[in-house]
Order: C-alpha cells, then structure tokens, then sequence
C-alpha cells in the first residue's frame, strides 16, 4: 500500500505528522516523532521570548484537552543553538518550524530558522481576525524566505474562504487547518475556581470533540481555494480519521492532543493501521484517497425508520431519544407514520444496528 504525499516540494512516505504542542518540543521528542514513523515533524510553535506558562496547564477529558501551555518554553536561542541542529542532524522526513504569531515577531523569526526549516507553519492564534492584519504577516514571511509556508487558521476566524484567499495571494502555500478552540473554561465546583486557566481563566480546547468544525474547515477552503495546499488537524485519533481529513482535501495530516489522551504509542499505531484501512475502504493509496472527490446528495424526504427485529435487545434506547415522541415499545418497536420526522437519529444511535432508513 502506497502511504505517500507530496505537496509544494515536500515529500512525505505517510501523511501523518505531530501537531506544534507538548509533544515535539525539544530534541528528544523530535526524535521520537522521527522514530514513530511520522512523514514529517513538526515542532512546538517557536516566538521571539519564551512563554511564562501557567501549572498545571494540560486538563484531559474524555474527548478532550484543555490548554493553556502557550508556545515554546524555551527561547529561540536554545532551538537555534540546539534543539534544531541536533535533530536536523538525524532527520529522514521533511521539518516543519511552528513560529509565532505577528509581523514583527516574523521579521526576526525567519531569517534565524529558515536553515533549518524544509518549511514553516505560522500561527495566527493571537494576532486576532482583521484580514489586513494577517496579509501583512504573510507578505513579511515570504519576503524572508523561499520555502514553502501554511497559515495555522484558529477557529475564531469567521471567514476561512477570506482568509484563504488573502494569504494565497500574497505569497502563502496554504492552510493548516484548525487551531484549538477558544477562549474556553474548566470550573472545579468543590473548590469554587478556575482550574487549569490563564490570568483571564481562560484555557483552549483540542482533541476529538472539534474533529468535525475541523473537517468543515479544511473542506471550506479546499473548495474556495483549491490550488492551496491544506493540512488537516484537529480531533485526529485513529486511522479512519486521517481518511476523512484526505477526502475533506487535504493533503496530509496532524495529531496531538489523542496521543495526551490515549498514548504517544498512538502515532506508530496510526501509521500501521492505515494500509488495512485504506484496504477496506477500496483505496489503493493515499494519493487515491486525495483526488477523491465527496459526493452530497441532499434529500427532503426519506422512507420511514425499518426494524430488523432479529437484531433489536429491546433496550429502548430509541424511545428514549427520539425527539418526535414517534417510537413506541410494542411487542416490537414501533414507528408511529404520523410523528416521525424521519430526522435518522434512532439510526445513528441504535447500539445494535437493528434500525435501518433508506
């Protein structure tokens, strides 16, 4: 199975690559990106000063991780001095430099990182959502180096199809798309405070719970601007989720926050799963999965929800939920013609598959 990518230049043997966080933050951790199979790596967000970070800073939930780490610890010294050199040294797949976040920051940036960089992602998190702003930013960039660069798009950004359009026309090569989501909360009731927040009480949420704001984003884009390249992240944690974000149009991916949640042996695991999943998809290759094209057929009537009684246990789990009070529990259940919206979610939600809509 053909995992490659390539795009703008960089060719990468699978499409998966750490996002800038915790986890690619110094050499070592690099080089265990380098090691887990990663097609490209990409390091922790690197600005003028190091950041004064609030502990503890990392929350995990179930579906989620809240936030409030900032950029790079250290100070772009000890990556240009360092972290960068030594593992330029041992790399096998391109390097991707995270810098941060605005012109003049860019101004300074740049010039000291582009030996080492096959290319560089900038993020836009806190330089606020005026277009004017960003293109200046993007002209900066491109003035002080030929690599190829991508824009990170924070979700408070209300217009990716501007966005898009303004960083493609002064220089960018594309998007990757999306930052974590914020500003946002954790409150500790026994103790009446804020937990885990900045000195607003803010923190920002990542991981699986933004997957599809991401997947809309990514395929907004792709489809206003389709000549740019764009890098999916947000809310990736297993090899099905990697497809998804192909056929929402992009090229390659990135993952952090499930590997807080689940394991950094979670990157290797992808990386291995894939070839089967593309398999039972009746995918051949990753580049396959890129030039497929999603299909939306939207419909205003469908036929009404059909039981396979053989599979229904009679958990009523479908009665529960139905928000049109239209499922009975009979000898069977039971759709009642009359109240069904046929809006799909007993389908979805049936644990046994006993309900099917054509």
């Amino acid at each position: 199975m053909n995992l490659k990518t390539e795009f703008d230049g960089l060719k990468l043997k699978n499409p998966l690559m750490p996002a800038a966080g915790p986890l690619v933050g110094d050499t070592e951790k690099l080089i265990f990106m380098k090691d887990a199979g990663c097609g490209a790596v990409v390091t922790k967000t690197i600005s003028t000063h190091d950041a004064h970070i609030p502990k503890p800073c990392i929350y995990a939930g179930k579906d989620y991780v809240m936030n409030s780490e900032l950029w790079s610890e250290y100070p772009k010294e000890k990556w240009i001095e360092e972290f960068l050199p030594e593992f330029v040294s041992v790399k096998d797949s391109p390097l991707i430099i995270s810098v941060g976040y605005t012109k003049e920051d860019m101004e300074i940036l740049i010039p000291l990182l582009d030996p080492f960089a096959d290319a560089f992602e900038v993020s836009t998190h806190y330089v606020g959502t005026d277009l004017s702003v960003i293109r200046e930013t993007v002209k900066t960039i491109r003035k002080h180096t030929k690599k190829p660069f991508y824009m990170k798009i924070s979700p408070h950004i209300s217009n990716p199809a501007g966005f898009a359009k303004i960083i493609k026309e002064n220089g960018a090569n594309g998007i990757v798309a999306i930052n974590s989501l914020g500003p946002t909360m954790k409150i500790d009731i026994t103790s009446r405070s804020i937990l885990y927040g900045n000195e607003s009480g803010f923190v920002w949420t990542s991981g699986p719970v933004i997957k599809n704001l991401a997947l809309a984003t990514v395929y907004s884009i792709k489809k206003a601007e389709p000549s740019l390249t764009v890098i999916g992240v947000g809310g990736i944690e297993t090899a099905d989720d990697v497809i998804e974000f192909l056929l929402a149009g992009a090229s390659g991916v990135q993952m952090l926050s499930a590997a807080l949640l689940k394991g950094k042996q979670l990157y290797e695991k992808i990386i291995t799963d894939l070839p089967k999943r593309l398999a039972f998809y009746g995918f051949s290759s990753v580049e396959e999965v890129i030039e497929t094209s999603l299909s939306n057929h939207v419909l205003y009537k469908r036929s009404l929800p059909q039981l396979i009684e053989e599979k229904c246990v009679k958990c009523d789990l479908c009665v529960k939920i139905c928000p049109y009070f239209a499922i009975e529990m009979k000898e069977i259940i039971t759709f009642n013609e009359e109240k069904c919206f046929e809006c799909g979610l007993c389908v979805v939600k049936c644990p046994t598959h006993a309900i099917v809509m054509e």
